[in-house]
């Protein structure tokens, strides 16, 4: 049994959320990210689903071509193969517990990582 909390694993990174894994196997990856004020998971679409549940803060995810704001407690679910990104509002942090089923591949986080790089959040949107 894997086991653990917001707080113990708490990590913040000055250039990019931060996301902590606490459990991955070939059917399912379970990571706490961490996101100072405007930090961002870029937009991506990988084939997997993914179900984002807000811990603390306030932000908005991506759902195809919808933004949904979110606050503490909430949860949203988006399917595969949707464009999916979340972000922290720009005068809050936000922690969330993200639950990806199955993991997305390396590749399919090329588009993560060109965001990352470019501070761009869409970057599917070009």
């Amino acid at each position: 049994m894997t086991a653990t909390d917001f707080d113990a694993e708490r990590a913040y990174d000055d250039d990019q959320f931060s996301a902590v894994e606490v459990f991955s196997s070939d059917r399912m990856k379970v990571v706490c990210g961490y996101f100072k004020p405007g930090q961002f998971i870029p937009v991506h679409a990988p084939g997997s689903d993914v179900a984002v549940h807000v811990q603390s803060g306030t932000g908005v995810v991506r759902d195809g071509d919808d933004e949904h704001h979110v606050e503490p407690g909430d949860v949203v679910v988006v399917e595969a193969d949707t464009n999916r990104g979340v972000k922290a509002d720009p005068e809050a942090r936000l922690e969330a517990l993200l639950v990806t089923a199955p993991p997305p591949t390396d590749t399919e986080h090329d588009p993560v990582r060109r965001g990352l790089k470019e501070n761009e959040f869409d970057p599917t949107n070009r």
